[in-house]
Parts: C-alpha cells; sequence; structure tokens
C-alpha cells in the first residue's frame, strides 16, 4: 500500500524497534544505536514518503546505511580500547525501555564473533539474514555489487556458524547456575565454582581502562574461580540481581544501588563455558540502579 505524505508517528512507532535493531546488531552499543535511531526519525521526518511502497524496509536501510558509516569510523576507536571490547548490553524482556527485534542475533554470544566481522560483512548478514534483504538491495547500501554482498554475507555466515551450533542452556538452567555462581562467589567456595566452571572455561572482562579488569581473556575453571573470588573481596558488592540483557538471563552485582558490573555466560550441561564480566562504567551507565 501506498504511503502518503509525511511520516505519522504512529508509523514510526511501529517500525522504531526494527531500526533501532539493525543499529544495534550492526553497531554493537546501545548509545550509538540510538544516535542512528534518532538520525533515521529525523531523515524520515523530512523526506516524502509519497513514492515508498515499504515503510519498514526503507527506514532500515537507512539505519544500516548510517550504522556502515559509523560503524568504519569507529572500528579505529575499539583498535585502541584499553583491553578486551564487549558489547553494550542490551536490557531486555517486558521491563525493558527499548524494544528490538528479538533473536539469536541480538545474543551476546552472537555480538562478540560478529566483531570479528569487517563492517560490510556485518551489514550484509545482519540485512539479508535477520532482515530477509535481497542482495540487491544490500549492494545499495555497501556501495558494491549483489554478487560482492552475497560473498559477504556468505563469509560471515561462516564465522558465526560456530555460535548457531553451541548448545545453550534453557533460561530455568541459566537462572539456576547464575543463582550458585554468585552464592559460591559470596561465600570465597573456591571448589563449588570450580565445579560450576568447565575445566577449559574462558573469562573475558570488559573494564575498557576505567577500573581495574583482565586485560587479557583468562584460561580454566580453577585460575577464573579464584579471580572471582578475588573480586568480591576488593570490590565489595553489596547487591545481586538476576535481570534479563540480550535475551538472556544476566548477574548483575551491585555497591551502595550503583551496578559495578554485569556477568553473561556461556552454559553447556549445567557448566559455564563462557564468562564475560562487563565492568565499564561508560557501558553500564543506561542499564540503571536498583
Amino acid at each position: 500500500m501506498e504511503l502518503i505524505g509525511r511520516l505519522a508517528e504512529a508509523d514510526w512507532a511501529a517500525h522504531r524497534p526494527a531500526v533501532f535493531g539493525a543499529a544495534y546488531r550492526i553497531l554493537g552499543t546501545v548509545a550509538e544505536a540510538e544516535d542512528v535511531t534518532q538520525e533515521v526519525w529525523l531523515s524520515a521526518a523530512a523526506a516524502d514518503l509519497s513514492e515508498v511502497r515499504n515503510l519498514r524496509a526503507w527506514l532500515v536501510t537507512v539505519a544500516a546505511r548510517t550504522s556502515y558509516n559509523v560503524l568504519k569510523s569507529a572500528r579505529v576507536r575499539r583498535e585502541s580500547y584499553v583491553g578486551p571490547w564487549l558489547p553494550e548490553p542490551l536490557l531486555t524482556g517486558p521491563d525493558a525501555a527499548t524494544q528490538v527485534l528479538m533473536g539469536e542475533s541480538v545474543s551476546t554470544a552472537m555480538l562478540v564473533v560478529m566483531e570479528r566481522l569487517t563492517p560490510a560483512e556485518r551489514v550484509a548478514l545482519v540485512l539479508h539474514d535477520v532482515f530477509d534483504f535481497p542482495f540487491g538491495r544490500i549492494a545499495e547500501v555497501l556501495g558494491g555489487t549483489p554478487a560482492a554482498s552475497r560473498k559477504l554475507a556468505s563469509r560471515a555466515r561462516a564465522r558465526v556458524a560456530e555460535v548457531e551450533e553451541r548448545p545453550r542452556a534453557s533460561r530455568a538452567e541459566a537462572e539456576r547456575v547464575l543463582q550458585a555462581f554468585k552464592a559460591a562467589a559470596d561465600a570465597g567456595d573456591i571448589a563449588a565454582l570450580v565445579e560450576l566452571l568447565h575445566p577449559e572455561a574462558v573469562y573475558v572482562a570488559d573494564g575498557g581502562g576505567k577500573v581495574t579488569a583482565a586485560r587479557r581473556p583468562v584460561r580454566g575453571a580453577e585460575t577464573i574461580a579464584l579471580l572471582a573470588v578475588r573480586q568480591i573481596e576488593i570490590r565489595r558488592p553489596d547487591a545481586f540481581q538476576i535481570i534479563e540483557v540480550n535475551g538472556y538471563p544476566a548477574l548483575a552485582t551491585y555497591r551502595g544501588g550503583e551496578l559495578v558490573w554485569l556477568d553473561t555466560m556461556e552454559i553447556a550441561d549445567g557448566r559455564i563455558t563462557a564468562f564475560r564480566r562487563l565492568a565499564n562504567p561508560e557501558k553500564l551507565a543506561h542499564i540503571g540502579h536498583i
């Protein structure tokens, strides 16, 4: 159905989750995705949409093109980032302020792997696999050919396949493991923590140079367990809460009402295989307090 005139607020409200979802998947940051979403709104509000027949596709195309430009410049900043870079957590669930199209492509594990892609690969993958864009339209965004866009998406899909193939614990099992991890860490029970961690588990922390955090991945259940207890002793948090970020349970740790770190984990067969701790306060600010 042909759209007449300017963008109606009801239409924008209906399609905003798709716009934000495209930007967030491409960029991996909430703040930048919000900026892109605002830019798309301003562009759409000023545009004559009388010839637009698929408003959602038009809006997502503008979001993807804008995000692509932002990501190319952001890659330079991330190369000088202090320590590992983790995506900004997106608060999801019924109480989330920002609604977004959900799916495996917005999970923390997937976003971590997508960081290894080139900006063009990331855009091609998101537009084709999440939004079902034809390669001809993707080529318009990237400034290439449909054949080149197809190759970009294929390469990207091969690199993220490892995440799709991993076993994933149910929500109930994830919450059980998170609760057990919290109790063991709080009690300083190294043995219990080791039992919860896979022997070859990997720990990655993102402090961004703002707070003390391991600047390289840490491997091995016992080493990670000792580190977790030591951080509790140093930071002395006083409250914990399981919240939903990126569509999956996460453990939020607070001190004096302030969020000091957020733990997301990959769990298989009741044991933690990947443990990611986001402690950079700039990336936690939007999550809020208790």
